[in-house]
């Protein structure tokens, strides 16, 4: 219905929609009446309004009466249309089908009411089935012919052949228009559809079943099914659910989408069929100690062009099987050559077979003689780190933080310190070797730190970065560091009195998680720290001296012979210490001797576990790339060593058999890239070999 409910009829069914007749013969256009009632027959009939009750179905249930024409089948009404119900005429004889067009008003009076707006079936866009094409004239189509109604009164021209219209009763009189007739199109098949005054176009079909007559009598025929908003639900659905398809789709096309669901098409699916499941044992089997290990005859073919490079200058060496200690390759391993980082073998060896493998080194802050002054008393750890509480190092896991160190003292002194002084009197003697290079302990390298007893993070400027440069005093910097943090000032060096009250205490890493950091990094400071550890130890001087005289008598105790032994320092720096091939290679064969066969094996046993491995870990993590010596990643296991003209290999290897081959390389007047490439070499020829 339009939004004005109050419906407004027609004053007479004149039609003036063509009012230009072209002659008296009726062969020219010209207004057309539709009958009502009795006014097809020609006669005139008064209309009145009729009562509307509930049970007569309202202004919108038109009682139409329609003349009998015995020749002329009943045909119910349309229900497609409320307002404007059509009698229809069937045709006498079935004749050629065609279209009756009306000629519109060319100008709507502006008191003329807009039919339109009650065609909703025609004129509602939103409910048109189809969109309408602009209006042209059509070609003749045939239809059947219509029943010519009877001749028109002298007072009316001739009508011409049209289907019947019967008006809906008046509710009012209203102000008289002249309105055009909706032309009907009458198909062959008895169809009967509203047509556009200037299109003709074909209009949904009505219902073709007779309804029953009460339901005509008494119910208003139903308004039309929007069937447009149903399919366009219809299109939407049809669009949501595509592209959800699609987006399901596309999810499942990902890799790991379709890996979590295990689709075929997923890249890990499996390429063939899953194989059966394999027996698993847990355990863990060691090296072969009781087969054959490799002869002496098949080793030395294997080794001799590896060996025999040009890029080792001169080379000394040897092999051992550890299983039963006989040396299957030797290479001049008596003669002494500068062992470089190597050297830290010993000193690692020593303090294994003379310290406790828990021992933890000390660092305590203790009261000074003023209450508001305190004292950091070094005790030679130089791993303590400055990251914050909960947070490991990376270099030295396990060590002690300083945060701890100062909370402690702030807890126990209540927060009233002034001072903070430095006791560094543990080591003696000077803080660099003989043989080092001048540049090794200056301010800014990378390799090492004047030795002193206290320190954060090795001497580094950054505490996770082990090639970051090293400060030119670290014990004092550290005294500030805690000077900061307590609020007060740095003030110097002191000696603590004996009996002065502890503070706070920290302690480093055990004795084994200390020297595996030491090998893994091949830390010099670790390196020349232990040797004083082992001094003390011993009761010797805590100095470059003491720590070299303390590591070589502990060996010697322990049986090993060192003949050619000379040290200096306990990290390798120095190019004046001089220890033979043979000598390496017999603490690492007593370390990886089988169990129970050697009593010093225990305590050596743990120098394994801090070997770098090929292409893994530590000094060896980028070794072992190279073709030539890429077997051997993975299974050799060995400590570096490498000074200008200087580059050395000891460690351990599994042959292709797991027999435990335990070797030592020393090369001298080779150049630094170059030497190390051809001792990796030879060492993966040891794992590929088997050579029985």
């Amino acid at each position: 219905m339009p939004e004005n409910d109050d419906p407004r009829w027609p004053s007479d069914d004149k039609d003036t929609s063509s009012t230009e007749p072209k002659g008296a013969e009726g062969n020219g256009e010209s207004t057309v009446w539709l009958p009502m009632s009795g006014q097809a027959s020609g006669k005139t009939e008064e209309l009145s309004v009729p009562k509307v009750t509930p049970e007569s179905g309202g202004w919108f249930q038109p009682v139409v009466e329609v003349e009998d024409e015995p020749d002329v089948p009943e045909t119910p009404t349309p229900r497609w249309s409320a307002f404007a119900p059509v009698t229809p005429v069937e045709p006498k004889e079935p004749e050629e089908p065609k279209t009756l067009f009306v000629k519109p008003v060319q100008q709507q009076r502006q008191d003329e009411p807009d039919w339109d707006q009650f065609d909703r079936s025609t004129r509602t866009p939103s409910r048109d089935p189809e969109p309408r094409p602009e209006s042209r004239q059509e070609p003749q189509r045939q239809e059947p012919r219509l029943e010519e109604p009877p001749a028109p009164s002298p007072r009316e021209p001739e009508r011409r052949p049209e289907q019947n219209r019967v008006e809906p009763p008046r509710p009012a009189p209203v102000p008289s228009a002249s309105m055009h007739a909706r032309p009907v199109r009458i198909e062959p098949a008895e169809e009967r559809l509203d047509a556009e005054a200037t299109v003709g176009m074909r209009q949904p079909e009505p219902p073709s079943e007779k309804p029953p007559a009460a339901e005509t009598d008494t119910e208003a025929a139903p308004p039309p099914k929007p069937k447009k908003r149903k399919r366009k639900v219809l299109v939407i659905t049809t669009v949501v659910v595509v592209l959800l398809l699609a987006g399901l789709g596309g999810a499942a096309a990902m890799p790991k989408v379709s890996n979590r669901l295990g689709l075929p098409w997923a890249p890990n699916a499996p390429k063939g069929d899953i194989p059966k499941p394999a027996g698993v044992t847990r355990v863990l089997h060691g090296p072969d100690v009781n087969g054959s290990g490799p002869t002496k005859e098949g080793l030395a073919a294997a080794l001799k062009g590896p060996a025999g490079s040009a890029d080792l200058g001169t080379l000394t060496g040897t092999v051992v099987d550890a299983a039963t200690g006989d040396v299957l390759w030797d290479k001049n391993s008596a003669t002494p050559l500068t062992p470089a980082s190597t050297t830290k073998l010993l000193v690692v060896a020593a303090a294994l077979l003379s310290l406790d493998h828990g021992m933890q080194i000390s660092t305590k802050i203790v009261q000074g003689a003023d209450p508001s002054t305190v004292i950091l008393v070094a005790g030679g750890d130089p791993t303590l780190t400055s990251l914050p509480l909960g947070t490991d190092s990376p270099l030295y896991p396990g060590a002690a933080h300083v945060d701890d160190l100062v909370a402690q003292v702030k807890k126990a002194s209540g927060g009233k310190i002034s001072k903070v002084q430095l006791d560094a009197s543990l080591f003696k003697g000077p803080t660099a070797a003989v043989g080092w290079d001048p540049e090794d302990t200056a301010a800014g390298n990378t390799y090492m730190a004047p030795v002193v007893p206290v320190m954060a993070d090795g001497g580094r400027t950054d505490p996770k970065n082990d090639h970051s440069s090293r400060v030119a005093n670290p014990a004092m910097a550290l005294t500030q560091k805690i000077a900061g943090k307590l609020e007060a000032q740095a003030g110097g060096t002191a000696t603590a009195p004996k009996d002065a009250k502890v503070l706070g205490e920290v302690k480093s890493q055990p004795l084994t998680e200390f020297a595996n950091s030491l090998l893994q990094l091949s830390d010099n400071m670790l390196g020349d720290a232990l040797a004083r550890q082992i001094a003390l130890a011993k009761g010797g001087e805590p100095s470059f001296a003491g720590g070299a005289t303390a590591t070589m008598e502990v060996l010697k105790q322990a049986g090993f012979d060192l003949t050619g032994v000379q040290l200096n320092d306990g990290s390798g720096l120095s190019d004046q210490n001089k220890i033979p091939a043979k000598v390496l290679s017999e603490i690492l064969a007593v370390a990886a001797a089988p169990d129970g066969q050697d009593p010093r094996t225990a305590k050596l046993r743990p120098m394994l576990a801090g070997l770098p491995v090929a292409g893994g870990s530590g000094t060896l993590e980028k070794r072992y790339s190279d073709p030539a010596s890429s077997a051997g990643r993975g299974w050799v296991r060995g400590k570096t060593g490498t000074l200008s003209g200087v580059n050395t290999l000891a460690g351990v290897v599994l042959d292709t058999d797991g027999r435990m081959l335990v070797f030592a390389l020393m090369s001298s007047g080779s150049d630094q890239n170059k030497g190390r490439a051809a001792l990796d070499v030879v060492a993966a020829t040891l794992h590929k070999c088997g050579c029985r």
